[in-house]
C-alpha cells in the first residue's frame, strides 16, 4: 500500500503549485507588456527620424531596452547629391549631415550594388528601418530572465513552505506522541505553546472523548464490581434460609409427622422463603443503585412522596400510626423511586426493629438548599454503638428480630446518590430519629 504524503509534503507541493500559477500568470502579462512596450519604442524612434532642413538630418539616438544591445543602425538612406549631375551617399545615423538639393541620388539595397535614382523636384523622401530580429532579441531576454525568477520563486515558495508546514504540525506531532503515551489514566498531557488554537482545541476534545471513555469504562467496573458483590452477598445470605428450607422439606417428606408439627414446618418454610425473596429484592434494589446515571433523576415532590407514606405504611404494619409535619411544599431533584425507598425501609425498620407504634416524618429545605428528611419513632431506639454500624449490608444490629439486615443499607446507598448523608439520633419521640441529608444527584 502506498504511503500517503505527509501533511508537510502537501503544503510544500500547494505552496510550489500556488507560486507557479502565480509565476507564470505574471510571465504571460509581463511577456506582453514587454512586446508592446518595446514595438511602442521603436515606433517613437523611428518617427522622431526627420530631414532638419537646412541645419542637416538629424542622428538616430540608441533605443534603451534594459540590458539588451543597443539598435545596430540602419542602412544608410541617402539625400541630394550636391552638385548637378552628380551623387553623394548620406547617411542618417551618425552626425548631422547638411540638407542638399538636387535631382537625384545613389540609391542602395545593401547587397554591394548602388544605382542612381533619378529625383525630379528639390526633396526625397528618407527612410529608416530597425530589424525585427532586433526586438526579438530584447524580448528573448526578458523571457530569460523572467523565467529564471519564475523558477527561484517557486523553489523559494517551496522550501518556505516546508518550512512553515513543519513548524506547523510540530503540535500536531507533540499532540500524536502524547496520545501513544496514554494509559490507564485515559487522559492527555499536552501544553500546546501559544499560538496553537487548533491543537489546543484538538487536545481539549480528545480529552472529553477520553474522559467519556473513562466514565464508560468506571461504569462498567462498577457494574462488574456489584455484580460480583450480588453474586457473593448472595451465595452468603441465602445459604442459610435455603439450608433451612431444605431441611424442613426433607422431614416433611422422610417423616410422618402429626398434622400440627406439619403445619409448623411448613410455617417456617414459608418464612424461610420470604426470607429469600426479601434479600434477593433488596440485593437487586442495591444493585440497581449502582447503575444509577444522571438521566434517571427528575423532580420529585417529597411534600406528595410523604403523603402517599402515610397512606400505605398502616396497611403494610397494621396498627402502626404514621404522621406527617411538612409545613411548605419541598422540592427537589432525585430518584423518585429512591426517596420512597428511603422513607419505606425507615419505617419498616423503626416497627421490626424498634417496636415503634407512632412514626413521624418530615422534611423541610435547608437556608443552603439541601433538603432534610427526618423520620422520628416511639419505638426502642438504636444504642449510640452501633448506630454507624448498622448502615452496612447484612448489618443487623443487636436485635433478633428477622430481616435481610440491608434496609439501612439502602438507606444510606440513596442517601450518598442524592449526594447526602444519614445518621441515626435520639427522637423527641422516644426512639430513634433518622436524619437524611440531601443535597442533590451526583451519579454520572
Amino acid at each position: 500500500m502506498t504511503r500517503p504524503f505527509s501533511l508537510r509534503a502537501r503544503v510544500a507541493l500547494a505552496s510550489a503549485g500556488a507560486a507557479a500559477l502565480v509565476v507564470v500568470a505574471m510571465s504571460v502579462v509581463i511577456v506582453a507588456a514587454v512586446q508592446t512596450h518595446t514595438g511602442r519604442q521603436v515606433d517613437t524612434v523611428l518617427r522622431s527620424l526627420e530631414i532638419t532642413g537646412p541645419g542637416g538630418v538629424q542622428a538616430v539616438p540608441a533605443l534603451p531596452l534594459g540590458s539588451a544591445p543597443s539598435i545596430p543602425r540602419p542602412p544608410a538612406p541617402v539625400a541630394p547629391s550636391p552638385t548637378a549631375g552628380g551623387s553623394s551617399e548620406v547617411p542618417v545615423a551618425g552626425p548631422a549631415v547638411p540638407a542638399t538639393p538636387g535631382s537625384h541620388v545613389l540609391v542602395s539595397d545593401g547587397s554591394g550594388y548602388q544605382w542612381e535614382l533619378p529625383t525630379p523636384g528639390n526633396q526625397v523622401t528618407v527612410a529608416a528601418t530597425v530589424p525585427r530580429s532586433v526586438v526579438a532579441s530584447a524580448i528573448d531576454t526578458q523571457r530569460e530572465y523572467i523565467l529564471l525568477v519564475g523558477v527561484v520563486a517557486i523553489v523559494l515558495a517551496a522550501g518556505l513552505g516546508w518550512v512553515f508546514a513543519h513548524r506547523a504540525v510540530l503540535p500536531l506531532r507533540r499532540l500524536t506522541a502524547a496520545t501513544q503515551g496514554v494509559g490507564s489514566r485515559l487522559a492527555l498531557d499536552v501544553s500546546p505553546r501559544p499560538g496553537s488554537t487548533e491543537t489546543a482545541e484538538l487536545a481539549g476534545a480528545m480529552n472529553r472523548m477520553l474522559d467519556r471513555i473513562a466514565t464508560e469504562r468506571r461504569h462498567t467496573a462498577e457494574a462488574l464490581a456489584a455484580a460480583r458483590d450480588f453474586a457473593a452477598t448472595s451465595a452468603h445470605e441465602l445459604r442459610t434460609p435455603l439450608t433451612s428450607m431444605r431441611t424442613d422439606l426433607e422431614v416433611l417428606r422422610s417423616m410422618p409427622l402429626p398434622e400440627a408439627e406439619r403445619a409448623a414446618i411448613l410455617d417456617d418454610v414459608l418464612a424461610a422463603q420470604r426470607s429469600v425473596e426479601n434479600t434477593l429484592l433488596a440485593l437487586e434494589r442495591l444493585a440497581l443503585g449502582e447503575l444509577t446515571t444522571a438521566a434517571d433523576f427528575e423532580e420529585v415532590d417529597l411534600d406528595e412522596l410523604i403523603d402517599q407514606v402515610v397512606d400505605d405504611a398502616p396497611r403494610a404494619h397494621p396498627g402502626l400510626t404514621v404522621a406527617s409535619a411538612v409545613t411548605e411544599p419541598v422540592r427537589m431533584r432525585g430518584l423518585p423511586a429512591g426517596l420512597r425507598c428511603i422513607l419505606d425501609n425507615a419505617v419498616t425498620n423503626a416497627v421490626r426493629h424498634g417496636a415503634a407504634t407512632r412514626v413521624r416524618l418530615d422534611a423541610r429545605t435547608e437556608p443552603d438548599g439541601t433538603v432534610t428528611l427526618i423520620v422520628d419513632d416511639d419505638g426502642s431506639g438504636v444504642p449510640e454503638a452501633e448506630r454507624e454500624r448498622v448502615f452496612q449490608r447484612f448489618s443487623r444490629g443487636s436485635t433478633t428480630a428477622p430481616g435481610s439486615g440491608l434496609g439501612l443499607a439502602l438507606v444510606a446507598q440513596q442517601a450518598r446518590l442524592h449526594g447526602g448523608t444519614v445518621c441515626l439520633e435520639d427522637s423527641p419521640l422516644g426512639g430513634a430519629r433518622l436524619r437524611v441529608t440531601l443535597s442533590g444527584p451526583v451519579a454520572a
